[in-house]
């Protein structure tokens, strides 16, 4: 697994796009913070630019890295959950502009899988996760089911778990505010 981190932490800091297995299904991804590939993913995935992408970080002590106040609950409601869970944080920063919603928020998910925390650390930066499909398509639950035009898109397929069929969905996504206050999006 080693050898495979390193040749895509290689490729991410080159500005490339790469296709990648997540803690949840297959995802298209890229450094969170160049905001000219980040342009690439949304013109592969034809994909309008004001619907944004998720970020992955490796843990909670990377969140206040990306936004400005960090809502005291956001760890205790990360870390209470068995399943992978999105937040939608205001105030966000340090990211691409292109990955920043009109009102600043960003969506986030802590990963938990070995694979996604190293590359994450290797890189020293968050990725963009966002999954392995054209824009209103069905999401891929597995690298077979990957269409030839994404696999054809991206700049480097990470030959890693590609043979795995896992019972596997898109993460929660909840929305949070500074107060405090959260609202599911998609469960």
């Amino acid at each position: 697994m080693d050898e495979i981190i390193k040749e895509t932490v290689k490729n991410l800091k080159a500005g490339k796009i790469i296709l990648y297995p997540t803690d949840t299904i297959w995802g298209i991804g890229c450094d969170a913070t160049n905001a000219k590939v980040v342009h690439r993913i949304f013109k592969l995935k034809q994909r309008v630019e004001s619907k944004t992408m998720i970020v992955l970080l490796d843990s909670t002590d990377r969140l206040k890295d990306y936004m400005d106040v960090v809502p005291e609950i956001a760890a205790d409601l990360i870390d209470s959950v068995d399943t992978p869970l999105t937040v939608v944080f205001p105030n966000a920063k340090n990211l691409a502009k292109n990955l920043i919603a009109e009102d600043k928020t960003v969506a986030i998910r802590v990963v938990r899988n070995e694979f996604c925390q190293k590359l994450i650390q290797k890189l020293g930066r968050p990725i963009v996760s966002s999954s392995a499909n054209i824009s209103g398509m069905t999401a891929p639950l597995h690298f077979g089911k990957i269409s030839d035009e994404i696999k054809k898109g991206v700049d480097y397929i990470v030959p890693f778990d590609q043979n795995s069929v896992k019972e596997v969905k898109p993460s929660t996504i909840i929305k949070l505010e500074i107060d405090g206050e959260f609202k599911m999006i998609r469960n």
